[in-house]
């Protein structure tokens, strides 16, 4: 699976993925479901790379004295926006305004899409920003 990322707005972001074969019903509903998780998570606060305390401290996380005060000091990293997953061909293409996620969110939603090219229907490439000169966005 190829990776490639083009002019990114963080506000205004298409996400773009091309299949290596039509998708099925069932695959589309994976997707959307693996896309509305992602985004759940994101409008949760979940992407906030400056609260990594359990990824900070290393593989040995027992007993670990999570610092809820640095927690609750940290910035708001919320997602605002997320079109549906659309389809056309071998194309699925999906718009989000990351608001102020962190980029940790690409990198999570980039090892689920290689996991779920795996397991399912194969992606050959996903696209992150600009235009899809196979499938134009009005604007």
């Amino acid at each position: 699976m190829q990776i490639r990322f083009r002019e990114c707005d963080w506000f205004d972001l298409w996400i773009w993925i091309e299949f290596s074969d039509f998708p099925s019903e069932r695959e589309k509903q994976l997707l959307d479901e693996l896309f509305n998780s992602w985004f759940l998570l994101g409008k949760l606060g979940g992407f906030n790379a400056g609260n990594l305390q359990v990824q900070d401290t290393g593989l040995d996380i027992s007993n670990l004295d999570y610092d809820q005060d640095a927690a609750d000091d940290g910035m708001m990293s919320v997602m605002h926006n997320m079109s549906d997953v659309e389809y056309e061909d071998a194309w699925a293409r999906c718009w989000v305004d990351l608001g102020t996620a962190d980029a940790i969110a690409l990198d999570i939603l980039i090892n689920a899409l290689q996991q779920f090219s795996q397991d399912y229907v194969g992606v050959e490439q996903v696209i992150v920003g600009g235009q899809n000169d196979n499938w134009r966005v009005d604007t």
